[in-house]
């Protein structure tokens, strides 16, 4: 019975979290047009994935990201092409986040706050920089072997594609380093977050 409610109370935070995805990327994006009618953005949705996967796992934090910010670009005229690319992107910043938070560093075993920022820090770092790569890279084939279009303009957009990418990246990492610190003693004290105590990590 335990272990369902623990459940139920997860998958409700993944809901939460994904709405948050959804309404940062929405809500609180600066929109750069690009050639072809197609855009880039300046947004901070990517934090709430990251977030997301720092306090409920990888799996779990990457669907949250997946489907909020998949929803958010099937609901975009402009950006509905690109929602399967957008929800496997997202998932995988999930997992590499929550591989190396706590399957490496087992920051929830840690009461070590110090060790805490520095590896929330290195998870963030590592799944927003794979973004940084990975999102130009596969919005270039994506475009040009998925969407047809020509190369030259797969090339620009991929190149605009990485300037913003990289400031998302700079933008999210500071800010989700600083909300999962600042909520991480609220959840300890209200038990939702497990594990502590286990194993303290210096």
């Amino acid at each position: 019975m335990e272990k369902r409610n623990q459940t139920v109370i997860k998958l409700a935070q993944t809901a939460l979290l994904a709405a948050l995805c959804y309404v940062s990327f929405t809500y609180l994006q600066i929109k750069i047009p690009m050639p072809g009618g197609d855009a880039t953005s300046i947004h901070i949705g990517n934090a709430f994935c990251v977030l997301a996967a720092l306090l409920l796992g990888g799996l779990y934090g990457g669907l949250a990201g997946a489907i909020g910010m998949g929803i958010a670009d099937i609901m975009d005229p402009i950006y509905i092409t690109g929602a399967p690319k957008t929800f496997f992107l997202k998932l995988c910043i999930g997992l590499i986040v929550g591989l190396v938070a706590h399957r490496i560093a087992r920051i929830n075993e840690s009461t070590d706050k110090k060790y805490v920022w520095k590896w929330s820090l290195i998870a963030s770092i590592a799944g927003l920089g794979f973004n940084v790569i990975a999102d130009p890279l596969a919005g270039y084939f994506y475009k040009m072997y998925i969407l047809g279009q020509p190369q030259q303009m797969a090339e620009v957009l991929a190149k605009w594609s990485t300037a913003a990418t990289f400031v998302n990246a700079v933008i999210s990492t500071v800010l989700v380093c600083s909300m999962y610190n600042a909520l991480r003693p609220v959840l300890l004290k209200s038990g939702l977050i497990t594990g502590i105590g286990k194993k303290k990590m210096a």
